[in-house]
């Protein structure tokens, strides 16, 4: 494995993995009204919870994508392949002071859709 896939590859299970992890526990908590929560979080358990098994799947699956595209547009802007608004700076990411060559955000794809053809 080169530098860059074990780069993308703990990206993911740094990442996406954890915070899967977290959102399902969170969203699946008992809904308590003794506990102070915030308007935003206290809705959207509500919302979360009259969903079905099926529908919960779907969002978090939604949210596995969101957290993925998120990533792979940081990526995009590290390799050059995407700008940023207004900003003429050009990022450059190296690692063991070798340069990623552009390559990050194809790489983490490719980890991406290889990880869900298993």
């Amino acid at each position: 494995m080169n530098r860059n896939e074990q780069f993308v590859k703990s990206l993911y299970v740094s990442i996406v993995e954890p915070n899967l992890k977290l959102y399902d526990k969170m969203l699946n908590t008992e809904l308590r009204l003794d506990i102070k929560i915030d308007e935003y979080w206290f809705t959207t358990l509500e919302f979360y919870q009259k969903l079905s098994d099926k529908e919960k799947h779907i969002i978090m699956n939604m949210t596995r994508q969101t957290i993925i595209d998120t990533i792979s547009s940081v990526l995009g802007i590290i390799d050059g392949s995407s700008t940023l608004y207004d900003c003429d700076l050009e990022p450059k990411l190296l690692l063991d002071n070798i340069d990623t060559e552009g390559e990050l955000q194809d790489e983490f794809l490719e980890y991406v859709e290889e990880k869900y053809m298993e």
